[in-house]
């Protein structure tokens, strides 16, 4: 990928193939202006021949006229903003051509645009200059993908935090921190031929340090959550043969995904389906019911249902009966040990009394579709997100998590060096590696293969 210090300008299509009447053509870089200009004919020139063209334009105006080639023929009607450098999405000077959503009229304008000096964007570059050009630090960038991506509404409200710099302002809060320890030990260190001299007092030290821990550590621990957000949190539907598992799945889906049979043993692999409740992704897997059985494929189905209860975050343990009985099964509480668990009494409707829910025991009708919404609720509940706002930091991206796992190794050395009374410079040498582990997730020290990788997961216009 190419990389600011070559100064091209680049162009691109920035909206998707998707059906509609316009679409934005993006241009960023030095040129960006005068390249333009050569295609573009104003309406309504003024007198003095140059006073209406692009390169004398102020920044933050739109003007209307033709996109036109080499030989004066109108491509396109369009409308063109200008923004100029440092005030645009780059920081470069840089201009949006709305034109409408032709294919072949987006392909003619960025034919004429390469012709005129353009390079074509690769995918990410117009963020990547954004991050190059100080707009952005490397986290928030990350962010603008997720949210692009997101599908759900609290994924975007993750995203959306994230790229208006909530997790960048909590690191730099940790880096200053970290930096002012770092600085007060280093001090020492140069003054170490006098042993009485102590710059910084150690119990101060450890106090800070703590309070350092305890935020990587809390931020650390959200990426489960931030995690199950992004991919929607895994649900799994057990219970043994024939307790409305299936039934329970397509009530929730709106839709006969499943097949439901009054045989036992019918699902015998998992089916998995997703549904946005109060603006969450649930990733719900219905599994093979659980019994004893001589059929090697069933056999094979059930331990699947155990591998699946394994990786879900949340099990829906169904019995077609009021009483707890078949909650018993030790097997299946093994396997959801730490989990969230919500205890469902399917088939409500035929028992001769339908008891109150109480705890996480819900009692519900999965053929007629009576308690699903007490089951939703339940859900958001026992996930604790559905109060997820823009205040929260949450994270979600797997290199953030491995960054801030490493910095809290380090912090936590720091800590038990503090204690110890190890000499200021081993102390020293792990703050810097806590430093550095939380200055890799701004971009402050990430290489440029690592840059890269990032942005080569980008769409091509952004």
């Amino acid at each position: 990928m190419q990389t600011i210090t070559e100064h091209k300008t680049i162009c691109a299509c920035a909206t998707g193939p998707v059906q509609g009447a316009i679409a934005v053509i993006r241009v960023s870089g030095p040129d960006a202006l005068g390249i333009t200009d050569s295609i573009f004919s104003p309406h309504c020139r003024e007198t003095v021949p140059g006073t209406r063209s692009l390169q004398n334009a102020a920044g933050y105006t739109i003007h209307y006229g033709d996109i036109v080639d080499s030989k004066n023929r109108i491509v396109d009607n369009v409308l063109v903003s200008v923004l100029r450098a440092p005030h645009s999405y780059t920081g470069e000077d840089s201009v949006e051509i709305s034109c409408h959503a032709s294919t072949y009229i987006v392909q003619e304008i960025l034919r004429l645009l390469l012709d005129a000096g353009c390079s074509p964007a690769q995918p990410g570059e117009f963020t990547q200059r954004a991050f190059l050009n100080g707009k952005m630090d490397l986290s928030q960038a990350e962010a603008v993908a997720d949210v692009i991506a997101s599908r759900s509404a609290a994924e975007h409200r993750m995203a959306e935090s994230q790229m208006r710099g909530a997790f960048s302002a909590q690191l730099k809060e940790l880096h200053d921190k970290l930096l002012n320890i770092t600085s007060l030990l280093e001090l020492e260190i140069d003054f170490s031929d006098h042993e009485e001299l102590e710059f910084a007092d150690r119990g101060q030290l450890r106090t800070l340090a703590l309070e350092i821990e305890s935020v990587i550590s809390r931020l650390a621990g959200s990426f489960r959550t931030g995690n199950a957000i992004k991919n929607g949190i895994p649900v799994a539907i057990i219970g043994k043969t024939n307790a409305g598992k299936s039934t329970l799945l397509n009530a929730l889906l709106g839709e006969d995904k499943a097949i439901v049979s009054p045989i036992q043993g019918t699902t015998r692999d998992s089916i998995e389906d997703t549904i946005v409740i109060g603006g969450v992704t649930f990733r719900f897997i219905d599994t093979a019911g659980i019994r004893s059985t001589t059929d090697t494929i069933e056999a094979l189905g059930i331990q699947r249902t155990f591998d699946k209860l394994n990786k879900a975050q949340v099990v829906l343990w169904m019995t077609d009966r009021a009483d707890n009985s078949d909650f018993e099964d030790s097997s299946v509480a093994e396997h959801s040990s730490g989990k969230q668990v919500l205890y469902i009494h399917n088939k409500a409707d035929m028992m001769a009394s339908v008891p109150a829910d109480y705890e996480n025991h819900l009692f519900i009708s999965a053929k007629d579709c009576k308690g699903i919404e007490r089951l939703t609720a339940a859900l958001l509940k026992v996930c604790n997100i559905a109060q997820l706002d823009q205040d929260n930091i949450i994270v979600s991206n797997i290199r953030h998590y491995q960054a801030l796992s490493s910095a809290l190794e380090a912090i936590r050395r720091v800590i038990s060096g503090l204690e110890t009374a190890l000499p200021s410079d081993l102390i020293s040498q792990d703050l810097r590696q806590c430093l550095f582990h939380l200055e890799d997730i701004m971009g402050s020290v990430t290489t440029p293969d690592v840059l890269s990788n990032i942005f080569s997961h980008f769409c091509i216009g952004k």
